[in-house]
């Protein structure tokens, strides 16, 4: 079975109704739920800037034409250098096929050719076990653990923080 061709594109008005579906179904979106959310505002941040945004941004994540999910990234600060988060919400019936882990690297090197960055950081649950081999196979190193970063499901969890340097070798079967 050959492998999937993933491909990263800007998100266009036609996307906004999986961006309402994470924002209003339970579960979707996984052990990321945090509740319901305003389901108007993928549509008004899409007014605004097409998601691309200077601080942070959203594209989709698509197989064979079918968007499948969505990546984000975030400016974050350390003293006076700044540096990528990552995220990435697959639809659940695209999970598991190798997609997450090509989409984050292809997204590493998307950020790594059009921003001066150094640092690419994403941050995972403990119990995601997918996501952490997924982080690992697109190239990022576990750092450790954050402790009672997260309130969900009503109490504070721990989260792994993951990084991907510049200079780090690239991830294999890229």
């Amino acid at each position: 079975m050959s492998a999937p061709e993933v491909r990263l594109r800007p998100v266009t008005e036609d996307d906004l109704a999986m961006f309402r579906r994470f924002a209003t179904e339970p579960g979707l979106i996984g052990l990321d739920w945090t509740g319901f959310r305003d389901a108007q505002a993928p549509a008004r941040r899409y007014a605004t800037d097409g998601y691309l945004g200077e601080d942070d941004s959203r594209v989709i994540v698509e197989v064979d034409g079918t968007a499948v999910g969505l990546m984000s990234w975030s400016a974050r600060g350390f003293g006076v250098s700044r540096y990528w988060e990552i995220g990435i919400a697959l639809l659940p019936d695209w999970r598991g096929r190798g997609i997450g882990w090509r989409a984050q690297a292809m997204l590493c090197d998307y950020l790594f050719t059009h921003t001066p960055a150094e640092r690419i950081q994403a941050t995972t649950h403990p119990e995601n076990i997918a996501e952490q081999k997924s982080l690992e196979r697109a190239g990022f190193t576990l750092e450790g653990v954050l402790r009672a970063v997260e309130f969900r499901a009503g109490q504070w969890r721990d989260g792994w923080m993951y990084s991907r340097l510049r200079n780090d070798p690239p991830p294999a079967g890229q």
